[in-house]
Parts: C-alpha cells; sequence; structure tokens
C-alpha cells in the first residue's frame, strides 16, 4: 500500500510536556499500528529544524513573542511549511490535521489552494474555545468566526465529543458539515509506565504536609470558568477535616487575589495550591491516593484531567454539565451550583461505605477500558486516515 502522509498542526509538539492536543499526538505517533501511515508534526521550538521522534517527522517552527497573536502566527507557519513540503517532494493525496480552530479566520484563503493540491483538511474542533472567560470581547468574536470557518471548510471534522459533534451539526447545520466522533483517550494505571521513585512521592507529600487517602484534589488550569471559587467556597463550609489540595499552573495572580478576597481561603488550613507536577508518574501517585478528585470543569469536550481522574482516583465528583455526563455516566458522584450543594455531598461522604467506594471504581475503569483506551482511538484514526 502507497504510504499515506499525514500532517499534523496546531499541538505545541512532541515530546509531549503536557497539554491534551500534545498528549493526543504523543499516543497517536508512539501506538501507531499501521505501517502505511508517515506521520509530519508541527513543534513549537526555538529553531526551524527537522528531528525524528516516535518514528514521526517533526518539524520545529521558530516564533517570535508577539503576545496573544502568537498561537495563530504559529500554526499559519505550520501550514504554509506543511505545503510548501508537500509541493517540494510531490507527496499524492496527504491530509492536514488541524488542531483547534484558531485559524479558521484565515482558512478560506487555502481552501482552494488545497483542493487544487489534492490535500484534505480535517480538524479538530475541539470544545467551543470562543466560551472561555479569559477571552476579551474582541477575541471571542474572533474565536467564534474561526469556529465557523472550519465547519464551512472542513473535509472532515473529528471530534472527541459526542456532544461537540450535535453541537456542529446543529449550529452550523446551512454547512452540512462533515464530522465524526472519536474519542479522547487515557491509559488504565496498569498501562502506564508507573515506575515511580518512592521517595519522591514521599518527600512531595512531606514538603506539601499532604498525607495519602486525607485529601480531595483538584488538578486543572487555574481560570474562572473551572469553577474554583465555586468549589473552594463550599469546601470551605463543609466539616471533612481532610484537605484540598489543588495543582495547578498559580502564579499568585490577579484571579488568586480577588478570589482569595471573596472567600479568605488562605485562613483555612485545608486548602492547599501545591503548584505544578509535571512528572506524569508522581502526578498519577497522587491521583490514586487521593480520597476523591473534584471537577468543575463546564466548558468544552471530553477533559484529559476528568479521563486521568477516572482511570486512577476512585470516587470522583463531577460538575453536573452534559460534557461530564456523557464521560462519566453513572462511575461518578455529581454536585451542581446551588448553595450547599456540593458541602451536603462533601458531608454525607464523610460516612460513605468502602465498597460503595469500589463500585464506582470499578465503573469508571471500565468507562476507560471500554470507551476512552488509547489503543481502540488510535485504530479509529488510522481507519479514518486510511480511508
Amino acid at each position: 500500500m502507497e504510504e499515506k502522509h499525514i500532517f499534523i498542526v496546531g499541538s505545541n509538539g512532541i515530546p509531549a510536556k503536557y497539554g491534551g492536543f500534545e498528549t493526543f499526538v504523543e499516543n497517536l505517533t508512539a501506538k501507531k499500528v499501521s505501517s502505511s501511515i508517515k506521520y509530519h508534526v508541527a513543534c513549537l521550538g526555538k529553531d526551524n529544524n527537522e528531528f525524528i521522534y516516535n518514528n514521526s517527522r517533526c518539524f520545529s517552527i521558530k516564533v517570535p513573542n508577539i503576545g496573544p497573536a502568537k498561537a495563530i502566527y504559529y500554526d499559519l507557519a505550520a501550514l504554509n511549511r506543511t505545503i510548501k513540503y508537500i509541493k517540494q517532494n510531490n507527496i499524492k493525496k496527504p491530509i492536514i490535521y488541524l488542531l483547534g480552530t484558531t485559524i479558521g479566520g484565515f482558512i478560506g484563503l487555502y481552501k482552494a489552494k488545497l483542493k487544487k493540491m489534492d490535500i484534505l483538511l480535517f480538524v479538530n474542533p475541539d470544545g467551543c474555545e470562543w466560551k472561555r472567560e479569559k477571552w476579551n470581547y474582541f477575541v471571542r468574536k474572533y474565536l467564534k468566526l474561526s469556529e465557523r470557518c472550519m465547519a464551512k471548510y472542513a473535509d472532515l471534522l473529528i471530534c472527541d465529543s459526542i456532544n461537540i459533534e450535535q453541537y456542529i451539526k446543529e449550529t452550523y447545520s446551512k454547512y452540512q458539515p462533515n464530522t465524526t466522533f472519536i474519542a479522547y483517550g487515557s491509559d488504565l494505571p496498569e498501562q502506564k509506565n508507573t515506575s515511580i521513585d518512592e521517595n519522591a512521592l514521599e518527600n512531595w507529600y512531606k514538603e506539601k504536609q499532604v498525607i495519602k487517602n486525607e485529601y480531595y484534589l483538584i488538578v486543572g488550569r487555574f481560570v474562572p470558568e473551572n469553577n474554583y471559587e465555586i468549589m473552594i467556597k463550599e469546601f470551605m463550609k463543609s466539616n471533612t477535616k481532610k484537605d484540598l489540595v489543588i495543582i495547578t499552573n498559580v502564579e499568585k495572580n490577579r484571579f488568586y487575589e480577588e478570589l482569595n478576597q471573596k472567600t479568605h481561603f488562605e485562613k483555612d488550613k485545608r486548602i492547599k495550591f501545591v503548584g505544578t507536577v509535571y512528572d506524569s508518574n508522581l502526578l498519577n501517585e497522587i491521583r490514586k491516593n487521593a480520597y476523591g478528585y473534584l471537577h468543575g470543569h463546564e466548558v468544552g469536550g471530553t477533559n484529559p484531567s476528568l479521563l486521568e481522574a477516572l482511570s486512577s482516583t476512585k470516587l470522583n465528583l463531577l460538575l453536573d454539565v452534559n460534557f461530564n455526563r456523557e464521560v462519566a455516566d453513572d462511575s461518578s458522584i455529581y454536585w451542581n451550583k446551588d448553595e450547599n450543594n456540593l458541602s451536603n455531598l462533601l458531608n454525607s461522604l464523610e460516612n460513605i461505605k468502602p465498597e460503595e467506594i469500589q463500585q464506582y471504581e470499578i465503573k469508571a475503569k471500565e468507562r476507560i477500558k471500554d470507551i476512552y483506551n488509547w489503543q481502540k482511538i488510535v485504530k479509529q484514526y488510522e481507519t479514518i486516515f486510511l480511508n
């Protein structure tokens, strides 16, 4: 069979340090089955060199520091490099897979050229990026336009959430977008390379003054739409003696200060902001040893940190929105934004029976195994790329 060239644009590249798209590309290339597929991956870099990683051709793009426009510059530069490479090497029927809709506003300018060169454009629309509170009015307007243009011009939209696929089909029905659903993935603990330095783990607990199985955990970006305010407020109201350990990229920024003024969480000894943990094996153990995981994300499709929690943490407490229900189904406990709803739930969980917790854990791991495992997802991607 003739080699099929797939060009991946829109992630920060591989090897993955963190981030959903990067982890996806890492797994897609590392777990490749078909010898007929050749991956080319754009990587954010300090130079414009090429290197081989996971048997894939990786090409670095050096981006000037131009503030918020950096992401658009990077994706457009990667797209231009890709088109040039396809032309120079006379590659037949390649696929460009764009992760995210950042450059959607420009894609109309490329469509005729791509068609002429017989290049298929696949797009992962991500999860309603324009809804995120961190963006100002104009950025949100642009991102909504970008999403619309991708729905109009893409040959195929690969959605990692059934809810996102439905949203795209309904919102942009006049373009009759061609869509499909392929989930995002996770590995079960036994599938992960989890060689962990026990000393590093014990030192982490000691340094952060945290006791195994005596803490609730939050892992996620420190942004308002992840509902930190509600989770912290409600936790402070609860009677639990356990800690709330928050692993996030917080530097004492404006959001942190505002949150502290509203809730005075710094006075509550149980609330512990512990910084970031980039060692995935260490983070996996911290998840495994948590009493429960708190998830407040409400924007976007399938959330990678939720999948990691389902594969590792015994008890998961999720904000009741359709994206989270779609992923976790009956393997988790749900809370809403009503006053006292979460604090009452936390109080009631002080007396939950161990066998009940075990039931939730079994169901969560079954969800990962049946729907969200990387091997299955890689197979689905390869089928689409080759057909």
